[in-house]
């Protein structure tokens, strides 16, 4: 029951609405429900549970911060501990539903519907639940187009954030796991809706704001500090000869021939590789300076040793990298920092600048049908994409040029579009031993299993420039119709069930057409492909590179 002075306050501004102002006086009303449950802005974390129950209706639209990094963990443990009977049918809105209580908001009926963009962790989970009818998805988005929404129709009654910590007036420093929190903090905030963030201190005096007050309603120190995945950090003894190999075909094959300077790279050992062969391979070709310089990356450990030995020039994050903090501030020149050292990250910026301002994405997938066409989307489990379809596609609204992008022009009477470089690197089987290349996209029958209107297809065909494998490199840009693109894919696909419609004497013309090319086309010995070419082999040479400012987390350390 609410406290009488409450009531009575909460009818007085139910007597002031209008038609327009409702959002306005029903914010109103939520916030004086809790009034006696907070000093100023700070919420009492004893009292979480019930906060929740007060300030959010059946049927809201309530933003919860889950990215594939932080994670308001605090508040998504206290929203699955509400009462179903009090709060339920809730419309998620979650970039990544990346931990067991984001499911268990379903199982436990205070979460009906979800829009969302990746489900990796949880993605059993979620496709079972679909599969029982206890979940309903809106749609599976990209970053950006979900972030898009949030200020269209999507825009949430409440939003549940985290920073790092928070003044009493309600500031927020949200240190170098910005990521998402400014986009979705605004969006609520200025549409009457509530915003309520969790911190891991609150401070008299903030190192930078990152988030202002005014946005913000209420603030509660958290039980724990956030959760935060390392995600994007990769062990160098784990990248074998195969991954090496492949690394060097897209750096002679794609990346010396067109001359890329602005790149994205995805989360994957393939990548790893190409950025530890920078200082070793990539400087015996004479290469520093002309390409791999301005990146839309998340400070990659293994990226160290080619920021110092001068390969890159700028480095924009979509989120921070445990252990990266110290490294990152004292490298200003080239990490996106404030004047307190710390990065300042924007995954909203990041995505936006890996689709209109970069010239090449380059990323892997579990799976690749003849057109090219990528999920990693599998029968039994809906994961989702996350930001690669962004990245991963040719944004017909840019108009600036550069010499990678007018490099793969096309038009007609004086009409030309440049085209971005979006380059799938894949090994033909899976490590399980399972073939990359299939004839048909599971993503297929799991839309037809799950009701999704379109199957979760990560990256179209018809996007695809390149395509690398152990095998060789696929020009797809370069084929001459879709026959042309098929025969080329298979050249490259080995013995997969794609790759055994290849025919010998159309890959040998396609090869001298240049629309496929083997790794001795481009100047690469496989036999050169060794360990010997990592520029750091172990984490421990990672921290050694970074002058012991890098400090990896505990599970990455051996020694």
């Amino acid at each position: 029951m609410n406290p009488p002075c409450v009531v009575a306050t909460m009818t007085a501004m139910t007597m002031l609405a209008t038609r327009w102002n409702r959002r306005a006086v029903a914010k109103a009303e939520r916030l004086a429900s809790i009034a006696h449950l907070r000093r100023g802005k700070t919420l009492d974390a004893e009292c979480m549970v019930e906060i929740l129950e007060r300030v959010i209706r059946p049927g809201d639209r309530v933003c919860l911060e889950g990215d594939n990094q932080k994670q308001a963990d605090f508040l998504s443990r206290s929203l699955a501990a509400a009462d179903p009977a009090r709060l339920h049918d809730v419309h998620l809105l979650i970039s990544v539903l990346g931990r067991p209580e984001h499911i268990d908001l379903f199982e436990r009926g205070i979460a009906r519907r979800v829009d969302f963009s990746f489900s990796g962790p949880q993605s059993l989970r979620l496709a079972q639940l679909v599969a029982a009818g206890r979940v309903e998805i809106g749609a599976i988005h990209t970053y950006l187009e979900l972030f898009g929404r949030y200020f269209v129709d999507l825009t949430p009654q409440v939003a549940l954030v985290a920073a790092d910590a928070a003044d009493a007036a309600g500031n927020l420093y949200t240190g170098a796991n910005t990521e998402e929190t400014p986009t979705i903090v605004e969006a609520t905030a200025f549409r009457n809706g509530i915003v309520i963030a969790q911190v891991n201190e609150i401070k008299r005096e903030l190192p930078r704001v990152d988030v202002p007050g005014s946005w913000v309603d209420a603030i509660v120190l958290a039980d724990r500090p956030y959760a935060i995945e390392p995600l994007f950090t990769r062990d160098p003894q784990h990248i074998d000869e195969v991954k090496i190999l492949m690394a060097m075909l897209a750096i002679r094959g794609v990346y010396e021939r067109h001359r890329v300077r602005r790149l994205n790279h995805g989360i994957g050992f393939d990548t790893a590789a190409i950025e530890l062969i920078l200082p070793t391979f990539g400087e015996s070709l004479g290469l520093r300076g002309q390409i791999c310089t301005h990146w839309a990356l998340n400070p990659h450990p293994t990226l160290i040793p080619a920021i110092e030995t001068g390969w890159v020039e700028s480095v924009h994050c979509f989120g921070g990298e445990l252990g990266m903090e110290r490294y990152v501030a004292a490298r200003p020149d080239v990490f996106f920092t404030g004047p307190d050292g710390s990065l300042r990250s924007n995954r909203a910026l990041a995505q936006t600048a890996g689709l209109y301002a970069t010239d090449l994405f380059i990323g892997s997938t579990l799976q690749m049908d003849r057109n090219a066409n990528s999920s990693t989307a599998t029968l039994g489990r809906i994961a989702g994409f996350g930001g690669a379809p962004n990245m991963g596609s040719d944004p017909h609204g840019r108009r600036h040029a550069t010499e990678p992008w007018l490099a793969l022009a096309r038009g007609e009477d004086g009409i030309a579009r440049g085209r971005k470089l979006v380059v799938q690197l894949v090994e033909t089987f899976q490590s399980s031993g399972v073939p990359t290349f299939v004839e048909g996209l599971d993503a297929v029958e799991l839309a037809a299993a799950a009701g999704l209107p379109l199957a979760p297809v990560m990256i179209y065909g018809d996007d695809v420039t390149h395509v690398v494998t152990e095998e060789g490199i696929a020009y797809l840009y370069r084929a001459a119709d879709i026959d042309e693109r098929r025969a080329a894919l298979a050249a490259i696909a080995g013995v997969t069930p794609v790759g055994m419609e290849r025919s010998e004497a159309r890959t040998e013309t396609l090869r001298k057409s240049g629309v496929v090319a083997f790794p001795e086309d481009v100047g690469v010995r496989r036999s050169d492909a060794k360990r010997t070419l990592l520029a750091a082999a172990t984490m421990r040479d990672l921290v050694r590179w970074s002058g012991d400012l890098y400090d990896p987390p505990s599970r990455f350390r051996s020694w």
